[in-house]
């Protein structure tokens, strides 16, 4: 099902720009992520990332009127193919990414996978964006985290979780993913070699604690 912008807001169609503003700080401030104290932290971040895409939608000119052609039906039914819509932005996300514009492959790569949450290759390619931008380490961990739970037996996308987690840091999950993936690819000499960094910084960091327990004892 199409996600309607408007009612995301709760505005009208007709709302002007500083009116979706203004309704956005307004719900911004209710439903900030860090203000939530219920049980399902990630789902309160999901709702507050579509919020976020709704006000960035409906203030950009060209977006927005892309969005009301969307959510207009032609029939009169108001229905459309969500995988269609999805094909959509996919096409124009790949082609931002080869020309570089890394945050308007993300936009693309992010609304296709809203209108299509089952697919794997939606999730997958908003991480492979997420990783060019330098502020969004968070949101590639998740997005390709959920590459891998809509195809758990996909090699390229459990090899592209190791590696994202292990530049996130995320040492544990990295290895994992990547003793995983090496099942499906054993002679894969990238996820070998990750493995293997992954392994020596943990000796090294086994070493440097004995070093300094011995130290101070």
């Amino acid at each position: 099902m199409k996600v309607n912008y408007y009612e995301v807001l709760g505005v009208d169609r007709s709302a002007s720009e500083p009116e979706i503003r203004e309704r956005f700080r307004k719900l911004a401030r209710e439903q900030h992520p860090d203000r939530y104290k219920g049980p399902d932290k990630a789902d309160a971040e999901r709702k507050f990332q579509t919020l976020t895409e709704a006000v960035n939608v409906l203030t950009n000119a060209a977006r927005r009127k892309q969005h009301d052609a969307e959510i207009s039906s032609p029939t009169g039914g108001g229905h459309s193919d969500p995988a269609q819509i999805s094909k959509a932005y996919l096409s124009r996300g790949v082609k931002a990414y080869r020309e570089g514009d890394f945050r308007t492959a993300y936009e693309n790569f992010d609304m296709a996978a809203k209108h299509n949450p089952a697919d794997g290759k939606a999730f997958h390619y908003l991480a492979q964006a997420a990783t060019r931008i330098p502020s969004h380490a968070r949101q590639a961990v998740q997005a390709i985290e959920t590459a891998v739970q809509r195809e758990p037996m996909n090699g390229t996308y459990l090899k592209d979780a190791g590696l994202i987690c292990k530049r996130a840091g995320l040492a544990a999950k990295a290895e994992r993913y990547l003793d995983e993936a090496l099942k499906w690819d054993s002679d894969n000499i990238e996820i070998r070699t990750a493995l293997a960094e992954l392994r020596q910084r943990g000796d090294a960091k086994e070493g440097g604690k004995g070093f300094t327990l011995f130290k101070k004892g």
